[in-house]
């Protein structure tokens, strides 16, 4: 096979550190002689680009390659691999995230797949990929993959323009709660105002993440000292 001919897979995942919505992990599949195509449209980090863009590109880039695939993990399934660390000591989150690439790359069937890790030791990621794979593939694992690799970045731009579509879905069904992220004033006014109104979290919220969990506590300690 010429090396041309090689097909080659991108990686990557969109909203790993928000408290609202899931995590999405995506991946682009195109054979190396292409590569090059993906610059000429202006592929880049996805946090380089407007949403505007990120919407172009990602329609560009799904008639570009020759497949693409995603998987959608929900907040309850985060949760379940955030309690089993607190319970267990063992990490899974980054297993879980290893998972879901495995099954894409499954699907895309690459000779070679780069992927972001998310594991601080890069090695380590690559190894959780392998061993949930049935089939014999490179990959090669690295930080910052979106920035390094444009197969990658491809990947990003369609992971993330995904999640944004899932994340306005969500916003006309329970309102505006901003970015996701705790840190954003309109994000936490949700959260209180839901806390408040019904002691619990709707389906969309992360309730295992620790930003979270205070909240809930300090909203749920201020009402009960209100009836005391």
């Amino acid at each position: 096979m010429e090396n041309e001919d090689k097909l080659i897979a991108g990686v990557d995942d969109a909203g790993r550190g928000p408290v609202i919505g899931p995590l999405i992990i995506a991946g682009v599949l195109m054979r190396r002689g292409d590569l090059s195509k993906l610059s000429q449209i202006g592929v880049k980090d996805s946090k380089a680009l407007s949403p505007k863009r990120r919407r172009e590109l990602a329609e560009k880039i799904k008639q570009m390659a020759i497949n693409w695939d995603y998987i959608v993990i929900p907040p309850s399934k985060i949760d379940e691999a955030v309690q089993f660390r607190r319970r267990t000591g063992k990490g899974v989150l980054n297993q879980l995230e290893a998972y879901a690439m495995a099954k894409i790359i499954l699907k895309l069937r690459p000779h070679i797949a780069y992927v972001d890790a998310s594991d601080i030791r890069e090695e380590r990621f690559r190894g959780f990929i392998e061993e949930k794979l049935p089939i014999e593939v490179t990959i090669i694992s690295r930080h910052k993959a979106d920035r390094k690799y444009l197969i990658v970045s491809a990947a990003s731009i369609l992971a993330k323009v995904i999640r944004d579509s899932i994340i306005e879905d969500l916003k006309r069904e329970y309102g505006d709660f901003g970015s996701g992220y705790p840190s954003d004033p309109k994000t936490r006014k949700f959260l209180e105002q839901w806390i408040e109104k019904h002691e619990e979290l709707p389906e969309i919220v992360r309730k295992s993440w620790k930003t979270v969990k205070k909240l809930r506590t300090e909203i749920l300690s201020k009402k009960l000292n209100e009836f005391s």
